[in-house]
Order: C-alpha cells, then structure tokens, then sequence
C-alpha cells in the first residue's frame, strides 16, 4: 500500500515553493483545479488563460482571449473543457473547449458584470451571479437559462458537495439556500448575518464535509459559519488586506485548515475547528495573492500574484506517514 502523508500542523507548516511560472504580464484574477487534481487552469488581466500540469510541474498550453477578456474561469468536469466570464464586449459567460480553443457555447442573459460562477460538482450545471442582482442556474448543454433569482444585491454563491444546495450571499449579510431542483421556488433557509461594516463578502465555499461556509471578504477578515443554519463559527484575521481587493481563502481537502493569501505576498494559515493560527508560509509573490487553493487529490497547493506558484511539504522524515 502506498504511504499517504497526512494533512497536520508540521506538515503544513513544512509546506514550501516547489515551482514558480512566470508567465503573466499582469495579475492572475482565477484558477482552478481538475476535479482529479492533475490540472490547474487560470486566467489573468492580461488576456491569458494558462494550463499546467500539476503533476510534472509544467506548463501544459496557453490560449488568448484578446477578444472577450477572461475571469473566473472553471473546469467544466473535463479537464477538455471550461467555463469563464468574461471582461470586454459583454457580460455573456462562455463554455470553451480547451481541445481545439474553439467555443463550444454563450450563455447570455447577464446585463452587468458577473461576479460569481460556481460548477456543480456532480450535474452539468452551473450558476451565475452578476452586479444585474440576478442568479442563473444554466445547462452546459443548452444555451438557454434553466433558472432565474432577482436577488436585490449583490450575490455571491456555491454549490455544496453534493450537488443538491446552493448557497447564496447577498449584499455581504444575508445567506439564503436553495435546493437545485426547486430552484425557481426560491430559498428554504434564509439567515441575516451581521453587516459587514468594514469590507463586503466576495465569495462563499462549502466545506467538503459540507457542515461550514467559508466567507472571503475583500478585508482583512474571512468568516466560518454553520452551513445548516448560519451561525457564525470563526473569523479569521491577521492577514494583511489594505487594498480593498478580493482576496481568496480555501479549504484544505480534509475541512480542517483554511489557506488566504493577503497584500504582502504571504499564505496565512488557520486551523479551522479551533480557529488559531498555524503558521505563514512565505513564497516568491512580488505582489498581493490574489488566489490560493489546495490540490483537491494531491498533497500539493497553489497561489497566485502575477506569478504561479506549486507549494509542495519539504519534510525530510517519514513521521508523518501514515
């Protein structure tokens, strides 16, 4: 049987930069894992969406998207396919096929710029959410929208690890849930949260456990609440955001350590049951970190400034094997 090693505060703490690609001109605004964690994709303010092998460490292919600018981008199930909103011309969300970089599908509807896109991890389904105060439930398979909220603010939203809840936040206080299928009926949950007074909630990610919601702001805090009822669990703080920008925070595949990176080229680190912080992981970011994920099959994280950056744990003995 092969040794797995196990996620625990010295591994994480051992946790160094293993690889960095320099290949943007500008900042990386998104990235994603394959579901089996052997790709990454990103996108960037320079037009650029980029593919590594997070496997062999390489760079795998670039595409252009001069035309219609690029962000928020996500695999679509495959990793042959993704989808990804878009910055210049409209604000129509486009499906691509990374094959033969030809699209496959527009998904328009939105009026102003999307500001959320969540995949479901089970269905070919995705949501949009867009300054419009609208969500969109679509099918990768048709053109037009399968679902439509007027959701009176600003939404952030995400799928749960079952396909069958959607989370929606809205105007950085209130979190409604919706089951998929009944999606038009509107929420069966709907939880007022303090107002944020200071920043405003910028995306929601379900724990995979699926008991917790995680709330990145674009402060220098991030909110844990229950995911059945709303009650707050921890903030997260001491990581540095005095630029106002949307700053991603993650969950360890296990739910048990949260990842953010902040303005000063660090990753800070909290364990996300006691809520302490576990350690800051210094890289190569000549500037704020923008995003940061774990590898959701791999012991291996990613973040990203202008640059890309592969962490791997850099223990020398096998005490953590397990």
């Amino acid at each position: 049987m092969v040794a797995e090693m196990k996620l625990v505060d010295n591994v994480v703490r051992s946790f160094k930069v293993a690889k960095v690609f320099r290949e943007n001109t500008d900042k990386i605004n998104s990235f994603d894992f394959s579901p089996a964690g052997d790709y990454i994709i990103s996108c960037s303010e320079d037009d650029q969406i980029v593919i590594y092998d997070s496997q062999k460490g390489e760079l795998s292919k670039t595409i252009n998207s001069k035309k219609y600018g690029v962000d928020l981008i996500h695999f679509a199930h495959t990793k042959t396919t993704a989808i990804h909103s878009s910055t210049k011309i409209d604000d129509t969300v486009r499906y691509l096929s990374l094959h033969d970089n030809k699209y496959i599908r527009y998904f328009t509807g939105h009026t102003k710029k999307v500001v959320s896109l969540c995949v479901s991890p089970i269905e070919d389904m995705f949501v949009s959410g867009s300054l419009d105060k609208s969500l969109r439930l679509w099918d990768l398979r048709s053109p037009n929208c399968q679902g439509y909220i007027n959701v009176m603010g600003r939404p952030v939203a995400a799928f749960d690890p079952e396909g069958l809840v959607l989370a929606a936040g809205i105007n950085s206080e209130t979190l409604k849930l919706f089951d998929i299928r009944s999606f038009d009926k509107g929420p069966f949950i709907t939880v007022k949260l303090p107002q944020e007074k200071e920043c405003d909630w910028t995306d929601l990610k379900f724990s995979q456990d699926g008991r917790t919601i995680l709330i990145p702001t674009n402060g220098s805090l991030i909110r844990l609440i229950n995911a059945f009822n709303g009650t707050p669990i921890q903030t997260f703080t001491g990581h540095l955001n005095n630029k106002g920008i949307p700053i991603e925070a993650s969950f360890s595949p296990d739910s048990q350590y949260i990842f953010s990176g902040s303005t000063d080229g660090r990753i800070h680190v909290w364990n996300a049951v006691t809520g302490y912080k576990v350690c800051v992981l210094n890289g190569d970011h000549i500037g704020p970190v923008h995003c940061v994920k774990f590898n959701p099959k791999y012991m291996m994280m990613a973040s990203a400034c202008t640059n890309m950056a592969f962490w791997l744990p850099s223990l020398d003995d096998g005490a953590n094997l397990s």
